[in-house]
């Protein structure tokens, strides 16, 4: 006897829904939006087109904006540390994660920085935004800061913004240095920051004196 064919599952709202992001965030992260359409969502999901449209009855913009807020949850999620050991080895494993996810969404992680796509919206922009300042707000976390100051936070924002730069610049150089070294490279660079605001900045100082002596 031939084995039985297993048995149909109707998937529910929630699983189909998520089957269709997985199936666009796979195509986003490796073309650029202008250039996924719904039927190559439909295709790749193994649905009919309607069924997409069923989903997301404002078309590719609607399932655009759904895919980015997923990926941008798994962006916040990078730098999500226990506050255990020294806040320098915490940021470190924080880039891994983000290195990993730059390295696993390629052209669409370069589309969505960079901008200029046809289905780029201030909303969409805002969510980008959003995943910049929730970074911002766990390093200040992680440096037990409560209150920062306006020099020490256009510091961070200012790292956060070369961490972005840096990272399409390694997909342009086909991800070299190796993302171990980029990673040492961009934490080397985050106390290089910190030493020239705390010339000037006391509360720099004093966060960036106790950075150095948990690393001892």
């Amino acid at each position: 006897m031939s084995p039985a064919a297993p048995a149909y599952r109707r998937l529910s709202v929630e699983e189909r829904r998520s089957q269709l992001l997985e199936a666009a965030l796979s195509l986003f992260a490796h073309r650029v939006p202008e250039d996924v359409s719904l039927d190559d969502v439909a295709e790749a999901a193994g649905v009919s087109r309607p069924l997409v449209y069923r989903y997301f009855p404002g078309g590719k913009q609607q399932l655009y904006e759904a895919a980015l807020r997923t990926a941008a949850d798994e962006l916040r999620h990078c730098f999500d540390e226990p506050h255990e050991g020294p806040p320098l080895p915490r940021l470190a494993r924080a880039l891994d994660r983000y290195l990993t996810f730059v390295g696993r969404h390629d052209a669409g992680f370069s589309a969505l920085l960079q901008g200029g796509s046809v289905v780029e919206t201030s909303r969409t922009t805002a969510i980008v935004d959003g995943v910049r300042r929730a970074a911002a707000e766990r390093i200040y976390s992680h440096l037990d800061v409560a209150d920062p100051g306006p020099r020490l936070r256009m510091t961070v924002r200012m790292w956060i913004t070369a961490v972005e730069a840096a990272s399409l610049i390694w997909l342009d150089e086909d991800k070299q240095p190796p993302a171990d070294e980029l990673r040492d490279w961009l934490v080397d660079q985050f106390v290089a920051v910190l030493a020239v605001t705390a010339e000037r900045d006391a509360q720099t100082a004093e966060l960036l004196r106790g950075a150095l002596a948990a690393e001892t």
